[in-house]
């Protein structure tokens, strides 16, 4: 009876080993959805590599409202999901509430931050949006045929005026007289996902002169490249590679590794490290994209000049500011 209590509690052991071994990892794509063509398309998109290469598989959840935050996470960690992966600024407050509940559930905010110190089970990973906002700004204004710039931001955060702030400093570096038009498409989460007033904001810039606009807006900014395409201005993309959208009218995207981040949390498991991250120019964390599609648009002489910058930056010689540390903005008003 002894030996087969102990077989038994083995072979229990054992499957229990089995199945944590196992778990499926999880991602919750934030409003918008995860083919927005911008930040949580890269989230899929560093999914879908995971699963590609591991033969593996992962949970996955769209919202269509924020009161479906900590119900979505309740509902991965029940199923045993570990690590569930959020993307999104608005997950932190959710994941602070719902972690303490599953200690053994590893929980990642992407571009949010939760307290490690108090919340041990929760990775923190954020990006130095200003330093990859820098080197497009850079590229806009060296592209400026009319001196005057854009820039239309998704809901109005201080992540989002990061954007913005770094943009404009950028183009200031190569123009220093430079006009940047700074615009923001609204204050609650709907913001990210208006690509009509995105079109209409970029008209309204173009109309002040600018013939380059960067959007950093989520879906919205579907409708700023869309509109900047359709009025005859160059677009800059952002987070993911844009630039395919529209073949020789986009002058670059902004790059922001949201991919890796959720390609290294599924990779690592339950095993992921849980001191926060923040990826910059230095961890290629962030940066532009020049492929076929906007190759005719960046000269040799601009790319030079941004990639002399960006190592500048990566050695610490050159100090992109960024607004989030004093909420202030040097380069331009909001």
């Amino acid at each position: 009876m002894t030996l087969t209590k102990t077989l038994l509690g083995a072979a229990a052991t054992l499957a229990l080993s089995s199945a944590m071994a196992t778990a499926e990892p999880a991602v919750i794509f934030d409003l918008g959805g995860k083919f927005d063509k911008s930040f949580n398309e890269a989230a899929y998109n560093g999914a879908q590599k995971w699963a590609e290469e591991t033969g593996g598989t992962y949970k996955e959840l769209e919202m269509q409202s924020e009161a479906q935050r900590e119900q979505a996470l309740r509902q991965l960690a029940e199923s045993g999901a570990n690590p569930v992966v959020t993307t999104g600024f608005g997950m932190s407050d959710p994941i602070a509430i719902v972690a303490p509940d599953y200690p053994d559930t590893k929980f990642v905010t992407i571009d949010g931050w939760v307290d490690p110190a108090t919340h041990p089970n929760v990775l923190s990973i954020g990006f130095a949006e200003h330093e990859g906002s820098y080197l497009v700004g850079m590229l806009a204004g060296l592209a400026s045929k009319t001196d005057t710039v854009g820039f239309i931001g998704g809901m109005d955060i201080p992540l989002i005026r990061k954007f913005g702030c770094g943009y404009a400093q950028g183009v200031k570096a190569v123009k220093p007289d430079a006009k940047v038009i700074l615009s923001m498409t609204g204050t609650t989460p709907a913001a990210w996902n208006d690509p009509v007033k995105g079109a209409e904001l970029t008209k309204a810039q173009k109309g002040q002169g600018a013939d380059v606009v960067f959007a950093a807006a989520g879906g919205t900014g579907i409708g700023v490249l869309q509109a900047a395409a359709d009025e005859g201005i160059l677009s800059i993309g952002v987070d993911s590679n844009q630039n395919h959208l529209h073949p020789g009218k986009v002058l670059t995207s902004m790059l922001k590794r949201v991919d890796v981040a959720v390609y290294n949390s599924f990779k690592a498991g339950e095993a992921l490290d849980m001191t926060p991250q923040a990826l910059d120019l230095s961890t290629e964390g962030v940066g532009y994209a020049l492929d076929d599609n906007n190759a005719a648009l960046i000269t040799p002489e601009m790319k030079a000049t941004v990639d002399a910058a960006a190592e500048q930056i990566k050695s610490g010689a050159l100090k992109v500011h960024d607004y989030m540390a004093d909420n202030t903005c040097p380069a331009g008003s909001f």
